[in-house]
């Protein structure tokens, strides 16, 4: 089982359907009207917040990866 999929079952249905949204996004590359920010220290790191969502990606070369996600606590930007 990879992380996003144990970060995914870790949630509940409401923030799973929040999540799930976000990466549907952010498959179809469609970041228009999602809350994303340049995380400091980082030249192509990301994060996108959602309520207490938290979802960290990787943008290189107009290609966007997905690094982790999960609820906001203290460990969620140590990846």
């Amino acid at each position: 089982m990879d992380k996003i999929t144990k970060a995914l079952k870790k949630l509940s249905i409401i923030e799973r359907n929040i999540a799930i949204n976000i990466m549907s996004k952010i498959e179809n590359e469609d970041l228009t009207d999602l809350d994303v920010k340049k995380l400091r220290g980082y030249n192509d790191i990301y994060r996108i917040k959602k309520g207490k969502i938290r979802v960290i990606i990787r943008i290189l070369d107009d290609d966007i990866s997905l690094v982790t996600l999960g609820r906001r606590n203290d460990k969620t930007y140590n990846f």
